[in-house]
Parts: structure tokens; C-alpha cells; sequence
């Protein structure tokens, strides 16, 4: 049996208000329900393998993120809000949420069954500063372990999918790019119909205009927000999601060792998957104390970032390596 339709009708002024921005609390989202399910789909396994056992350490299997993004069904609204610019940053989208009002607190926890008896939704519900203090604490632990590594390649991705829309806009107009952007999404005679079971924008429920989000954690799936009076947001699946966590084919070629030095090069082709010091020191066969010094070096030049997990610290690769190392 087919699934209901239902449309967002749209203005000439809806259409001029139309925008595309990258949000890192929907990466957040979208990401940590992907980890809940056990059978992630197979261009996943990569990142939640390496992920997955960091997020049982640091006991977020069992947080807040789990009460407010259930494995299927409703998201809690007040985890997306609406982004302010084209790439806003984590630290700006936290604090939007420490801004939640109080009522739309009250309705996400009565669509997420606040009768359930949790303790945390009731401390959401009676004292919603102090809730979202420890849930904005939550997020930022999660974005260090399951995120932060990687952002630099999502956010590329992520990136080159709104240039590459925008440019289809300014090509074909509004109207083409929409009808293309998902096989459940269908522009048809000025409103846009979604192929859903629930939780389908509506203009009665939300603002003007529609606010487009490109994920790499949507994996064949439409997510949406609608909160009156923000412009309703569609979160969609990005192109190349299904080879963003293949490993990159780079080497240590000679150009860059001569560079950068035969160690640091090293380092740098190991960090396509991010890794601890001791990691590194085993994989590549240097001294844990060689590959500090080395790290520092390539930290400071800004190929490397570094980010907490527990006691260790992961190293990731910078956008500015990946494109040293393909160069090279």
C-alpha cells in the first residue's frame, strides 16, 4: 500500500526564502540514531566500529541523546534549530538550544511520552535550564568522540553538496532542484509533496519559507522540523554519503616526505582513520614518545587536530593534509 502524501505549499515569497545550510546539530541527530541500531547499513560499518566502543566507554549509550532521539520515530524539535547562517558552528547551534523555549520543551517531551516516567524528561519539563545545561554537556562529549575526527572530510562533503544544488538553482531555478533532491520529495504544481507516514511539514505548522539540509547521516531517508514560526527544515541525504567512509587512497610519496620528513609522512597516510598516540606508535613502528613530538609538529602546522575521548586524545587529519597527501 502506498504512503499518504501530504504537501507544503509554497509562495513566491516561500520560494525566495528558500536556503540551504549545514547544521551540525543535524549531524548529531542523525548520527547518534544510526549508532542505536545495530545492523548500521554497510557504508557505516567504518565509522561506527571505530565509534560505537568509545560511546560505551563514555556511557552515552545511556544518556540524554538516548531519551531525546529514539531509534525510529519522532526527533525532540528543540535539538534543531533553525541555523542562523549557511555553516553555523556547534558552539552557536548549543547555544540556541540553551535558549529553548520552555512550552516547546513541553511539547517535544509530550510527543516523546513524558509519561514514561523518565527522570530526566521530568527534570526537562520542571527545571529546563539546568536540563539543557547537561544536555548541551552530552552533546559536546558525543561531537568530541563521534564527530569532531571526522568533521573535516563530512564537512567537505556536506559543503560540495550545497555549491553543487545552489549552482543547480541558479541553472534550472528553485523548482528543478526540489523536485531532484530525494525520490520521496515531489514538486508538483507549486507545493511540495512528501511521500511520509508523519511528521510531514505543513505551513499551519510552520513558518514561511523552507530551510534545506543536506546530511551525511540521512542515509536514504527524509528527515523534517516543523515549528511555527520557523521556516520548516528538511534534512536530506548528501550526494557521495555512500563512499564518504571508505579509506582514502593517499601515500607517502617521496615529494612529501622530503617535505614534511619520512616519520610525519607516515603519520599522516596512518591518520585516515583517526588514532591515539600508542595507536600510531604500534601501527607505524615508532617510539609513543616520537610520535608525540611529531604530532605537536604536524598540530601546529594545522595537518592534525586533536580531540578527547576519556583519558586518551584521538588525532585526526586536517582538510589541509588530505589535500597535501592527494597532491603528493
Amino acid at each position: 500500500m502506498p504512503e499518504p502524501e501530504s504537501g507544503l505549499i509554497f509562495s513566491a515569497t516561500d520560494l525566495a526564502q528558500t536556503r540551504f545550510a549545514v547544521s551540525p546539530m543535524w549531524e548529531v541527530v542523525t548520527s547518534y540514531r544510526l549508532l542505536k541500531d545495530p545492523a548500521e547499513p554497510s557504508p557505516y560499518r567504518r565509522w561506527a566500529g571505530q565509534v560505537r566502543p568509545r560511546l560505551l566507554r563514555a556511557g552515552l549509550h545511556r544518556g540524554w541523546l538516548h531519551e531525546l532521539i529514539p531509534a525510529r520515530g519522532y526527533l525532540a524539535d528543540f535539538l534543531n534549530p533553525t541555523p542562523a547562517g549557511p555553516f553555523p558552528e556547534l558552539p552557536a547551534e548549543l547555544a540556541a538550544i540553551r535558549a529553548s523555549r520552555p512550552e516547546q520543551l513541553r511539547r517535544d517531551i509530550a510527543e516523546l511520552g513524558a509519561g514514561s516516567g523518565s527522570a530526566r524528561l521530568r527534570l526537562l519539563h520542571e527545571e529546563p535550564e539546568e536540563a539543557l545545561e547537561k544536555v548541551t554537556a552530552e552533546i559536546e562529549t558525543y561531537w568530541e568522540i563521534a564527530l569532531a575526527p571526522y568533521w573535516a572530510r563530512i564537512r567537505q562533503l556536506l559543503e560540495a553538496d550545497v555549491f553543487h544544488r545552489a549552482r543547480l538553482v541558479a541553472e534550472h531555478g528553485s523548482a528543478y532542484v526540489l523536485n531532484e533532491l530525494h525520490e520521496s520529495v515531489r514538486w508538483d504544481a507549486g507545493t511540495l509533496r512528501l511521500v511520509r507516514k508523519h511528521c510531514t511539514p505543513t505551513r499551519d505548522k510552520s513558518g514561511a519559507g523552507l530551510l534545506l539540509v543536506p546530511s551525511a547521516f540521512a542515509w536514504r531517508k527524509v528527515l523534517t522540523r516543523a515549528v511555527v514560526p520557523e521556516p520548516p527544515q528538511l534534512a536530506y541525504p548528501a550526494r557521495g554519503t555512500g563512499t564518504l567512509w571508505e579509506p582514502r587512497t593517499t601515500s607517502t610519496s617521496e615529494a612529501v616526505a622530503a617535505v614534511l620528513g619520512r616519520s610525519r609522512a607516515l603519520l599522516l597516510a596512518e591518520l585516515d582513520t583517526p588514532a591515539s598516540t600508542t595507536q600510531l606508535a604500534r601501527h607505524c613502528g615508532l617510539s609513543a614518545a616520537g610520535v608525540s613530538q611529531h604530532l605537536t609538529a604536524l598540530r601546529n602546522a594545522g595537518l592534525v587536530s586533536a580531540h578527547r575521548s576519556g583519558r586518551s586524545v584521538l588525532y585526526a587529519r586536517t582538510a589541509v593534509a588530505d589535500a597535501l597527501l592527494l597532491a603528493g
